[in-house]
């Protein structure tokens, strides 16, 4: 009996070293060099506005869908929601020996909002020890207006007088609810020495290099930037207690990049009022 319970002991150890060592790879965000010869052929962040309401809500469609141009070690696209300046809502999707990526949500909100979507896509490849990536950004906007003095509606661009207004609205709201975390930087840092932006403006630089960098560095500090974002801020904000807390409801993060490119800081206000602010080195200086 005895001898039975040690080669059972034995049999189970063995197993659970089997499921240790052929545990796929853990879903991550990491930087690598950027591999010039790979693209992403599609790369899409979609809102819309479904037009029945759902009892006292409506419905807003969220489809985040890429794919690269061949199969890589590791595909991952991870997405951020906003409305109004507050993350309501996250998406995270990875494969391996994958290309295409595909993530669909439906959320029931209520009231007129400003929705803001941005995602990150990424494909690891190795080539024996060589590991590179590709990378690219999507975005989407949306204004919905949800209220008793107008139809349910929806646009990305105000065409109207009426939608003009709404989005106005909407933009100032946005405004006053993130503009607590800039002037707490704004007693901490001289704010000449910084560009800064939201980031959901950082799907601009997919197209363009940022100011008085070249291409090739814009990708390395946007690449780093994600790295940094998935891990203290998508997975969860550390607090200054030392606890982690969910990013749902914070602030959408402003960006803030010393002019000489030697350091950023990403800076958020939590759901419960507490401002957090990350600090990263950059990996070259201007």
């Amino acid at each position: 009996m005895k001898r039975f319970i040690s080669l059972f002991i034995l049999l189970f150890v063995f197993i659970v070293i089997v499921q240790v060592f052929e545990r796929p790879a853990r879903e991550t965000i990491m930087f690598f060099p950027i591999d010039p010869t790979v693209r992403f052929t599609t790369a899409e962040t979609k809102l819309s506005l479904q037009s029945q309401k759902k009892e006292n809500n409506y419905v807003v469609d969220w489809i985040v869908t890429s794919s690269l141009d061949r199969t890589a070690y590791l595909r991952q696209d991870i997405s951020l929601l906003f409305a109004n300046g507050r993350l309501i809502s996250t998406q995270s999707k990875w494969k391996e020996n994958g290309k295409n990526l595909i993530q669909q949500k439906r959320l029931e909100q209520k009231g007129s909002r400003l929705f803001q979507a941005i995602s990150y896509h990424q494909g690891e490849l190795h080539n024996g020890n060589d590991i590179r990536s590709s990378q690219k950004m999507s975005g989407d906007t949306l204004y919905v207006i949800d209220s008793s003095f107008a139809p349910l509606q929806s646009f990305r661009k105000p065409t109207t007088n009426e939608q003009k207004t709404w989005a106005n609205t909407l933009n100032k709201q946005t405004q006053t609810i993130v503009n607590k975390a800039a002037n707490e930087m704004d007693k901490i840092l001289k704010k000449d020495d910084y560009y800064h932006l939201y980031l959901p403006e950082l799907v601009q630089y997919n197209e363009q290099p940022f100011m008085d960098l070249t291409t090739n560095e814009t990708e390395v500090m946007v690449g780093n930037l994600w790295e940094g974002l998935y891990k203290n801020y998508f997975l969860g904000i550390k607090k200054q207690n030392g606890s982690i807390e969910s990013p749902i409801g914070s602030t959408v993060p402003l960006i803030l990049i010393k002019k000489d490119y030697s350091k950023l800081f990403v800076v958020t206000e939590t759901a419960d009022g507490e401002i957090v602010i990350l600090k990263q080195l950059l990996e070259f200086t201007k």
